[in-house]
């Protein structure tokens, strides 16, 4: 009778684990919903969730760009330690995730949407397996940005297109998941790819509440820079159409948490809603992402879990994309073993402890592609509370703001003689965050050669550059 009543234990208590379903958006900034102080953006099932749940203003990506942000987002591991240093580089199989980790806890484990994790080619199918680090429903493709055109693969390599708006499809398959009959409680990671360009491909509707002549442009944004990422792209109407696809996100979340409600599931589901990085849409004259600036590193990050979660609060804590994987273990009372780069800030998010860390710390190892046509460089860098720093590879500080007096970065105190002893102080914290992340701070190729990656950057130049790859 012993070894019963042990498992029946054991089944109650996965039984009784709270559901996770967990959503991102590509490329989103943080202040671009109406509840985060965007007024002009119509979002009011994000708004809900902020209203029902916890708005955390104070989170940011360690790694501005998508491959790293979402190796980061999974693992709560830093680049140094889960290898993806740049955009199209593999996540080793062997490096555990959430899925590992909710599925060896009980979970019913499914990813919907764009992957990024599987290197090259970028339509490369993921084939069930340890390629897809514990999630065993799969509706997803490896990198793919065509919303009006989706394809998507599940088990087999036959690609699969159905007609549609990509994020609606997407939504529908989660409706899917959500809906199969099974004991166990579900984790589902839903990740939808707008905002993220081409910017032009939202539904009309949603492109009908914009209009690009009344905006108001944030006090950084330089609307005709010398910059070649935005040739052909006129800064209003793609801001308009960037605040659509965030309307049409929207759309679809609200179709989520009406069908939790309806099916009685929303007092035992934790629900995330969150973002891989942002976009600079012409702030200081630059777009997309891989800076350390406010408009790339700021996320959006909403979270619900009804009597577990206070409604309506607002934690202070510094949130980075590196404590999302702990925090969300702590707060679903998953043990594990494994040492994360991130930390467990689920006190924080239920009400009950409000200190954390004192720094996000700030990394682009690799610079790759669009960073590369705007002349940006490997740098290293942290954001407190207060002030955001970083220098670059050759240790030289190169950006210093105070974003409590100056919200919009505009005033660069790097230079500055009256802010060196602060300099001086953010540099020690910086070398010690490094040290922490077990990051040497090489340059990018040395990088690349320490860790065994040249074979793969090698591939992924060849795939996406030609002849015109930087090869090692």
């Amino acid at each position: 009778m012993k070894p019963s009543h042990q498992k029946n234990k054991a089944l109650h208590s996965t039984i009784a684990r709270p559901n996770l379903l967990f959503i991102f958006a590509d490329q989103m900034r943080g202040f671009d919903m109406n509840c985060a102080g965007n007024a002009q953006v119509h979002t009011p099932n994000m708004d809900r969730l902020a209203r029902e749940g916890a708005l955390v203003p104070n989170t940011f990506a360690n790694c501005p760009v998508c491959g790293p942000s979402r190796a980061v987002l999974l693992t709560g591991l830093l680049p140094p330690r889960n290898c993806v240093v740049a955009n199209d580089l593999p996540l080793p199989e062997n490096v555990p995730a959430i899925g590992d980790f909710l599925k060896a806890a009980g979970y019913r484990t499914g990813y919907i949407g764009k992957w990024h994790l599987d290197g090259v080619p970028r339509d490369k199918f993921t084939p069930p397996g340890p390629r897809r680090q514990g999630f065993d429903f799969w509706a997803a493709a490896n990198c793919r940005h065509d919303y009006e055109n989706v394809r998507y693969f599940r088990d087999t390599p036959e690609s699969i297109t159905p007609p549609g708006y990509e994020p609606q499809v997407q939504t529908d398959i989660a409706l899917e998941f959500l809906h199969v009959s099974d004991e166990r409680p579900f984790c589902l990671y839903l990740s939808w790819g707008p905002p993220h360009d081409p910017y032009h491909q939202v539904p009309a509707e949603y492109r009908a509440l914009y209009d690009p002549a009344t905006l108001q442009l944030r006090p950084n944004v330089v609307e005709n820079p010398e910059n070649a990422l935005a040739n052909g792209l006129d800064c209003r109407t793609t801001t308009a159409n960037y605040y659509a696809a965030i309307s049409a996100l929207d759309a679809q979340l609200g179709r989520l948490l009406d069908d939790l409600d309806t099916r009685g599931l929303t007092e035992n589901t934790v629900v995330v809603f969150t973002s891989d990085h942002g976009d600079m849409l012409w702030s200081h004259g630059r777009l997309k992402k891989q800076l350390p600036y406010e408009e790339a590193i700021h996320l959006p990050f909403l979270m619900r879990w009804p009597g577990q979660v206070p409604a309506g609060s607002r934690p202070q804590t510094l949130l980075a994309v590196a404590d999302f994987t702990p925090s969300l273990l702590g707060l679903l009372e998953v043990d594990t073993n494994a040492l994360f780069d991130g930390i467990d800030l689920s006190p924080a998010l239920r009400g009950t402890h409000q200190s954390g860390p004192n720094a996000v710390l700030l990394m682009e190892m690799v610079t790759t592609d669009e960073g590369l046509l705007q002349g940006v460089e490997p740098w290293r860098g942290l954001r407190t509370r207060t002030h955001t720093y970083a220098r670059r590879a050759d240790r030289q500080a190169w950006l210093l703001f105070d974003n409590i007096a100056d919200q919009f970065q505009t005033n660069n105190l790097a230079e500055d003689a009256a802010s060196a002893c602060l300099l001086g102080e953010l540099d020690e914290l910086l070398d010690l965050l490094l040290a922490r992340a077990r990051d040497a701070d090489l340059s990018w190729d040395a990088t690349l050669r320490s860790m065994n990656l040249v074979d793969d950057w090698n591939a992924r130049e060849r795939e996406l550059h030609g002849e015109q790859g930087r090869f090692l």
